[in-house]
């Protein structure tokens, strides 16, 4: 059979090929702002790649992105990786010191920012002494004067027009790093990820399965997953390989904005955590109006409660599927299929071809039963990270599995259920609690947004469980009525004996709860709590 190495700009060259007039909008606020094809989109990503050849970059450095979900992150994200180059992406809600730690650890010469995100960039550059250019992107083509930069400073547009050049793209190993990512952090120390060309190809045919995300070439699919965090869930491969339109939103992803567009692009399929669907439920009860192109909603990030999937369903009208997945898995680790049974979609769905699952005890011993029971979960796949950027023991057991972390059940018919962080559980007594049992009790309060259960130090029983909710919509929690919820539902010595109410939950760029944040916060006083009568 013919050699035909998998590398990610062969996904472009498929687009412009065969879906060339097929669009990329980017919006600013929930309007489009910018129009382009595919066959268009890749004759600019390959004159970028020119471009970076021009600046000094030769294959294998790293690129970093500071940017949202927009055309400009996407011409780069593709002009770095089909040179052989490796985009580095960031997380622009993390402060300058936390990015300068990542940027000089991977060693980038050369950062591309936002233009709205010159602030930062400017606090930025002085602690990243081996950047060597910073470009500007989705601006109109000027460079502010004040910046003060150590970096030549090239808005993209002028790079593109001074250095531009066509570029043979591939032609190297599918095994060469295409993209680097570090995880959220929301539970331990960022680690560097970095994926390789094989390893994005292979996950975007597993997200492509009809159990799976089932692009076509006919949707519509809007990605409100930030493109900065773990591929933008592989999304940016997966819809050029398609020829399916793809919309960017820009850096508003609140309801508001959202809404208008799914609206005026006609999305059919939208990808996002669960708090952006919060957002634009809210606003839809608030001032009316329908989506009614949208047959899909993908759900990542954190278990969803089941009153919030019933709600979406219902005011949607669109099918919600569920899943599961981490940085360490390119992301996607298991799905519900659009036509899965009400109880499989309640949980995070099965694991496409590709991906294995097993159950362990805490000392990492496969348990003999693998269905209806709570073990730590390891999973193994050709997109599963081997070991962590730059770290000098692979993160693999015996038989190869990673630990995610992670306690979970699998059921009969193979669906995974996510049971809480082996983390984050809180040892009362000498016995454990489990949060996310509470958590999923609390979530199903209709005054209650977002919950989240975190561990606080006590001196007779070593850790106490505190409840912190934040209310929908303003609305009045009744702490009393929250633990009438859970009596009877979990042992009584589980019952928090604190519980707090937040005006805005800590969320990680993905839309997790951050729960360093929040125990940081309760220890420096700055969650005032009440005490319950259990």
């Amino acid at each position: 059979m013919q050699s035909y190495a998998l590398t990610v700009d062969k996904f472009l060259d498929h687009a412009a090929k065969w879906s060339g007039d097929r669009e990329i909008v980017t919006a600013e606020a929930g309007r489009s702002v910018r129009r382009i094809g595919y066959a268009a989109l890749r004759t600019r990503s390959n004159l970028l790649s020119g471009a970076l050849a021009a600046l000094g970059l030769s294959f294998g450095d790293r690129v970093g992105t500071l940017a949202w979900n927009t055309q400009h992150h996407l011409e780069m994200y593709y002009a770095a990786m089909g040179a052989g180059l490796v985009c580095h992406t960031l997380n622009p809600r993390l402060t300058a010191a936390h990015l300068a730690a990542m940027i000089n650890e991977a060693e980038d010469r050369v950062l591309a920012v936002a233009c709205n995100l010159t602030p930062l960039l400017a606090d930025l550059a002085p602690l990243c002494p081996g950047l060597e250019h910073v470009i500007l992107m989705d601006g109109d083509g000027l460079a502010p004067d004040n910046l003060g930069l150590k970096a030549r400073v090239w808005p993209q547009e002028a790079l593109l027009d001074a250095y531009g050049a066509p570029v043979a793209w591939g032609g190297f190993d599918e095994e060469t790093p295409a993209g680097l990512c570090y995880t959220s952090g929301t539970t331990g120390k960022p680690k560097g990820v970095l994926y390789t060309h094989r390893s994005n190809y292979l996950h975007t045919l597993r997200a492509l399965q009809a159990d799976s995300i089932a692009l076509t070439g006919s949707d519509a699919l809007l990605v409100a997953v930030p493109m900065f965090h773990a591929n933008g869930w592989g999304l940016p491969f997966a819809a050029p390989a398609t020829g399916a339109k793809l919309i960017l939103p820009g850096r508003h992803t609140d309801g508001a904005s959202l809404a208008v567009l799914m609206r005026d692009e006609g999305v059919t399929v939208a990808a996002g955590v669960q708090t952006v669907w919060l957002g634009v439920l809210d606003h839809l009860d608030a001032v009316g109006g329908e989506l009614p192109d949208l047959k899909r909603v993908i759900i990542g990030g954190s278990s969803c409660p089941d009153a919030l999937i019933r709600r979406m369903e219902e005011r949607l009208g669109a099918r919600v599927q569920t899943s599961w997945g981490m940085t360490e898995l390119s992301p996607m680790g298991t799905i519900a299929p659009a036509d899965a049974p009400p109880s499989e979609t309640r949980a995070s769905g099965r694991p496409p071809m590709g991906l294995d699952l097993k159950l362990t005890d805490a000392e990492g011993v496969t348990l003999a039963e693998q269905r209806g029971v709570v073990g730590h979960l390891k999973v193994k796949g050709q997109s599963v990270l081997d070991r962590y950027f730059k770290a000098e023991t692979d993160a693999l057991d015996q038989e190869g599995y990673f630990d995610t972390g992670d306690l979970a059940s699998i059921d009969e018919a193979g669906a995974l259920t996510i049971c809480g962080r082996s983390k984050d559980l809180i040892k009362s007594g000498g016995e454990w609690i489990n949060p996310a049992e509470i958590e999923d009790i609390v979530g199903r309060h209709p005054a209650v947004g977002l919950v989240a259960v975190i561990g606080r130090f006590d001196a007779k029983w070593g850790e106490r469980p505190v409840l912190i909710v934040e209310s929908r919509q303003g609305q009045a929690v009744d702490g009393p009525a929250l633990l009438d919820m859970l009596r009877g539902e979990i042992a009584d010595w589980w019952l928090p004996d604190q519980i707090a109410q937040v005006e805005t939950m800590p969320l990680a760029a993905t839309g997790k709860i951050d729960k360093n944040q929040l125990r940081a916060d309760y220890v420096n006083g700055k969650i005032a709590t009440e005490g319950v009568d259990r």
